[in-house]
């Protein structure tokens, strides 16, 4: 990256110095820049070029896109490590559905596939998710940076007087590296061009003294502190907070996918709710109007007139409830896709009403296959187990602490001569070396880090084992779930066809006579209790099906939709076969 050179501007007063000649009284009269200056201003152009090659002002465009690249190498390196290979990015679309649909766009109806799109783009929820990624691998990057090397420079210029008398001037840069290698060593280094001009009243020498002074220095621990172990721990770590990440969103992926799954078909069960009550609205108001007519013949008495009257006033009752219902879960739906709540949200479910568009709900797995899938393949599973091994290190950083301190010390200085800024010689190179030992006394502070440290070692260790349970729990429940689901899915099935049977077979006594409108209505009011318990059973069953792969770690989140993974299922059922 190309990096712009920042304008060093100071602001410096006439270049007025005051002259005194012998037995004459003192002109004042300007001091051309060529003599006066020279060196002053050739000081300040070294400290420029210096900078110039040593550092520069990012600007912020640049310093948002260097960092974007640095952390979306990070991050598709470690989602690689996950067989995930779909473009992560942290910003907004240039257009947004969203604000296409305030703007007053309408939406083609969408199926499920679209609104697992939509909602990757426009969930607040899944936003926060991505950039809680990008923050972790931000943070790394800091990390890398500590341990690489670190450069700095400046330089600086000064003009001091008093009156219209120029006493002093300085001028100089400096550049400057440090770096902290694995066993704990750190190095630091410098090189400083300096240019001075010293005048007084007691003195007429204006003389410029310039020289450079180059600098190395280092530290080395040679007990706490030493080591890779010890030294590189806030690097190994963020490296693995890095992978805890990209697993946490991973596995947030599949279960949001999974909740806007739900919710979807919490949408299409109401609004086959509120069609089945609309069906039967319909039925009981002409049931009403045909007894009407009956009464008013003289064929039909007023009790039957008023039971279809009662259970139609029900029926428009129950269908407003519904309505009113399905508008809340439409409400729900939109907030949960984060698009505006009073746009309209046409769905297209022709597909997902279809058993057949479900074909993996056939299989079935045994348990002990869901178990061990679930637990050599769940994220957060590996991620509690992996921060077992984080709790030991910081035990091991933590008892480090309680040690004695040693190390050892070394530096060098070498400055060239005055007006020789350029000749170094090295004998007149001056250096210091010697070792510094901190007694490991009163440590208070450390000694509660290092007990802190053995509870959250303890502790990591019942979160996985609870965490193993729970995932144990869950699937057992699940498959328990499913099965209950598939068998009662085929049960309303068989109720939907007796009660579609059973309200043909009383209209048709009713209208020969051979019974009364009590039995209609109860007919009708069973058929539509099991238009909806089939509904119900239906989505259940998808579901059902859906959370046991989503806890498998086997629903996955591809370009083209939801997908569940069967292939290990497959290949389990293969192997019992051979």
């Amino acid at each position: 990256m190309v990096q712009k050179a920042c304008i060093l501007r100071n602001s410096l007063p006439g270049p007025f110095l005051t002259t005194h000649a012998p037995s004459q009284l003192a002109v004042q009269k300007p001091i051309s820049p060529p003599l006066c200056w020279r060196r002053f201003l050739l000081a300040l152009g070294a400290g420029w070029v210096l900078l110039m090659g040593t550092s520069g002002c990012t600007t912020p465009a640049e310093a948002r896109a260097e960092a974007d690249q640095q952390v979306y190498a990070i991050i598709e390196k470690r989602r690689e490590e996950l067989s995930e290979f779909d473009p992560f990015t942290i910003d907004p679309a240039t257009e947004t559905l969203r604000q296409e649909l305030i703007d007053g766009a309408e939406l083609e109806p969408v199926d499920l596939e679209d609104l697992l799109v939509i909602a990757a783009e426009n969930s607040r929820e899944y936003r926060d998710e991505r950039e809680d990624l990008f923050l972790v691998a931000l943070t790394l990057t800091l990390q890398q940076w500590n341990f690489g090397v670190q450069e700095s420079a400046g330089a600086d210029a000064s003009t001091s007087g008093t009156d219209n008398e120029t006493v002093d001037q300085e001028a100089g840069a400096i550049w400057g590296w440090s770096k902290v290698f694995g066993s704990g060593l750190q190095v630091l280094g410098s090189l400083a061009l300096r240019t001075v001009r010293l005048t007084s009243s007691a003195s007429m020498d204006r003389s410029w003294d310039s020289f450079t002074r180059a600098t190395l220095s280092i530290t080395q621990p040679l007990l706490r502190g030493f080591g890779a172990e010890i030294v590189l721990e806030p690097l190994i770590q963020a490296e693995r907070n890095v992978l805890y990440a990209a697993r946490q969103f991973e596995r947030f992926r599949s279960t949001f996918a999974f909740t806007v799954t739900q919710q979807y078909f919490d949408v299409l069960k109401q609004v086959n709710k509120v069609e089945n009550e609309e069906e039967n609205y319909r039925g009981l108001r002409a049931l009403r109007l045909r007894n009407e007519s009956f009464a008013e013949a003289g064929r039909l008495d007023q009790i039957q007139v008023g039971e279809a009257q009662q259970d139609e006033l029900r029926a428009r009752n129950s269908l407003l409830v519904e309505r009113a219902a399905l508008a809340t879960d439409y409400d729900d739906f939109k907030f949960l896709l984060g698009l505006p709540i009073t746009s309209n949200l046409p769905l297209d479910p022709a597909k997902y009403l279809s058993i057949n568009t479900w074909e993996w709900l056939d299989l079935d797995p045994p348990e002990e296959f869901v178990i061990q899938t679930a637990l050599s393949r769940r994220y957060d599973y590996m991620t509690a187990k992996d921060l077992i091994q984080d709790a030991e290190r910081d035990v091991h950083v933590a008892a480090d602490a309680l040690r004695n301190g040693l190390g050892l010390e070394a530096g060098a200085v070498l400055q060239t001569r005055n007006d020789s800024p350029t000749t170094f010689d090295s004998s007149d190179v001056t250096w210091e070396a010697g070792l510094n030992f901190d007694l490991a006394i009163d440590k208070l502070p450390e000694r509660n880090a290092y007990r802190a440290s053995l509870i959250n070692e303890a502790r990591a260790k019942r979160a996985t084992t609870k965490l193993h349970d729970e995932i144990v729990a869950d699937l057992r429940q699940e498959l328990r779930t499913l099965i209950s689901a598939r068998e009662s899915y085929e049960i309303q099935k068989s109720a939907v066809a007796l009660a579609e049977e059973r309200v043909q077979s009383t209209l048709l006594s009713l209208e020969a006579g051979r019974t009364d409108t009590r039995e209609v209505l109860q007919s009708q009011e069973a058929l539509l209790t099991s238009r909806n318990a089939l509904t119900a059973a239906f989505t259940a069953y998808i579901l059902s099906g859906l959370a046991l792969y989503r806890d498998m770690e086997l629903l996955r989140v591809t370009p083209e939709g939801l997908l569940v993974d069967t292939g290990p299922i497959i290949a389990y059922m293969e192997s019992l076969k051979s």
